[in-house]
This record gives structure tokens, sequence and C-alpha cells, in this order.
């Protein structure tokens, strides 16, 4: 089968060539071109501190598995895809284990100080990308989390990670792989000035010169934040958060406002990350997104027990929860998916 290949054409996506839901309407908008999407930036986690790594430990062993993790990750794909998802976001250094967090003991970073990477998380890594590919999913790799980025040592070596994990994506011969360089840059915890509003787009010029322009690039922003004229003239796409837009008609306007800034040009406008549900409800904040004809992302912060959520270890990927099923049902109803298979 040949490798799933991402692509923009103007304000669409594209897989294998395709708008993805190609002719498909919803209510009367347009789903053609979107591209939905869960956040599943735990798929890879794992913990280097010992302090902390024993938290993560699943019940019916006793003890954390990363290589367990990824399994089961990858056998959750189907069934999300059967639903009608388009993409997952993952991340180098993952995302707050316990959903929020103030502090960040523990270490989950692909990343060694110097910028180098660690062989066992990219292998975990290169499983999930496979499997998204085989099942014809695009996936948003992030590279950098407010809360890990110290784990690099300096500028020069968050310079050496952006490098060396593009060039890993590009031997590999993944095409169905977008870059978010950090995840929600405004948020005013990274160490480094780089990954920053003021300079992050810097990052965004260096992957796309570094891919030749065969990596999708961009960045995103805290929820509700509108991002910087300096992102959205760099970006391939624009990245938005919506945790915190407890309005959905806040978020369609901060969608609106996207398409008001001056760096603005046909691009997609992509949530990857909202925790509002409410999907049985006549307004929930993936309903206005996607009046706004703008992509959606679930984000289930959860708890750590196995039973909740995707964001907390030991994470439970299968569609086992009253959320989870009210979330890929309106889904699979909005793509014209079987709903009977999201259950």
């Amino acid at each position: 089968m040949a490798p799933t290949r991402v692509a923009i054409d103007h304000d669409r996506f594209l897989l294998h060539g395709r708008p993805t839901h190609a002719g498909r309407q919803w209510e009367g908008y347009r789903i053609e071109g979107l591209l939905l999407n869960v956040r599943a930036v735990q798929a890879t986690y794992d913990d280097l501190n010992p302090k902390t790594a024993t938290r993560w430990a699943y019940p019916d062993t006793g003890v954390w598995d990363p290589e367990r993790n990824t399994d089961e990750f990858e056998a959750a794909l189907p069934a999300w895809r059967a639903c009608g998802l388009d993409a997952v976001t993952l991340n180098l250094q993952g995302g707050s284990p316990e959903g929020y967090s103030r502090e960040q003991p523990w270490h989950n970073s692909a990343f060694e100080a110097d910028g180098s990477l660690r062989p066992d998380y990219l292998a975990r890594l290169r499983r999930a990308l496979a499997r998204a590919d085989q099942e014809g999913m695009a996936v948003i790799l992030g590279l950098f989390y407010f809360g890990q980025d110290q784990r690099l040592a300096d500028e020069a070596a968050v310079l050496r990670g952006v490098d060396h994990a593009v060039d890993w994506v590009l031997a590999q011969g993944f095409e169905h792989v977008l870059i978010e360089v950090n995840n929600e840059c405004d948020v005013p915890r990274y160490d480094h000035a780089i990954l920053r509003p003021e300079r992050v787009h810097e990052l965004i010029w260096r992957v796309r010169q570094r891919s030749g322009g065969r990596l999708l690039v961009s960045t995103s922003y805290g929820g509700g934040s509108l991002p910087g004229e300096n992102v959205v003239t760099e970006a391939d796409f624009v990245l938005l958060h919506g945790n915190g837009v407890e309005d959905p008609r806040r978020l369609a306007d901060l969608v609106c406002r996207v398409r008001q800034l001056a760096a603005y040009h046909p691009m997609p406008i992509v949530i990857n990350e909202d925790d509002h549900f409410g999907f049985e409800e006549p307004d929930c904040n993936m309903r206005a997104a996607l009046e706004q004809y703008c992509s959606w992302g679930y984000f289930d912060p959860g708890q750590s027990d196995y039973v909740h959520g995707h964001q907390s270890p030991p994470t439970n990927w299968g569609i086992n929860t009253d959320r989870k099923r009210s979330f890929f049902r309106f889904l699979a109803e909005v793509t014209g998916a079987d709903t009977g298979r999201c259950e």
C-alpha cells in the first residue's frame, strides 16, 4: 500500500492526493478538507525520573510499561479511523500526565541535553507513526512542550534537536507528518527564548529550510489566543487551542479574527486541543469550529487510573467512556462514518 501523504491545497487538507471527506457536507457546512483530530501526545510517553515513574503504574501489573502504552495506542487507531478521524497529535516531549500541572518533575523527552535523540523513544515513535500511516491518517508531530524544554541545555541544543527530528522523520520516508514546533508557545513557562512567541517563527522557518519544504509546519498557542503575525507569515497552517474558551461563540470569533490578520492567506485553521465537550448539545466548541470551516481536535485530560481520558498514563486508548463514545459518535455523524462502530 502506498504511504499516506498529507498535503495542503489553499485551505483544505489532502490525504493521498484527495481532500479529506471529499464532497462531504453536514447540516449545510463543508466538511471536505478538514483534519479532524485527537490529542494523543502520551502515545510514546516514558519517565526517566525514578521519583515519579512509579505514578504511572498499570493497575493490573503494578508497573509502568512504555512499550505496552504504545502497543495499545496502535491497537486503538483502526477504531478511531473507522469513526472518521483524520489525524492524531503526538509530541516528542508529551504533555502533562496529570492533564494540567503547575510543576512537572517527571522527565519525558525524546531529546538528550545536547539535542540528540533517544533511540528507545524513536523506536516507539516510529511504531506509532507507522501505524497511523497504515490506517491512512496524518500525524501532527510536536517537538517541544513547556515544562520539559528545559531538558535541553541551551539554544544550540534546541536547534540541534529541531534538525535531528526533521532529519529523522525524513529518513523514515514518512509523508503523513505535519510539524508543530512547540505546544502553546505563548505559555510563559518556556525556558528557551527561541520557543517563545517573539522568536518561534525562526524555528518554523528552520524546519521548512531543513526539510526543503517537504514538511508542513506551524506552532500552537494557548487556549483562546490569537497567533502572532510573525508565525502566520511563516506557517503552512494555523494551530489554535480551545482550552479555557467556555463560550462556543467566542471560539467562532477567534477563527474569524485569524482570517482578518494581515499575514493570513488561504490556509487551513486547525484546533488540535480543546477540552470542551457537550457533543449532544445544540451548541458546543466542536460545532462552532466546524461552522467556521475550522478543523477541531478532541483533548480528554482524564485521570491516571486506566479508565478515563487520553492525556494521563496509564492511558486506556479504547473508546471506553461515555465522553469518548459521545465524541466518536458525533465525529461519525459529521463525517458520514458508521456510528454503530463508534461505541
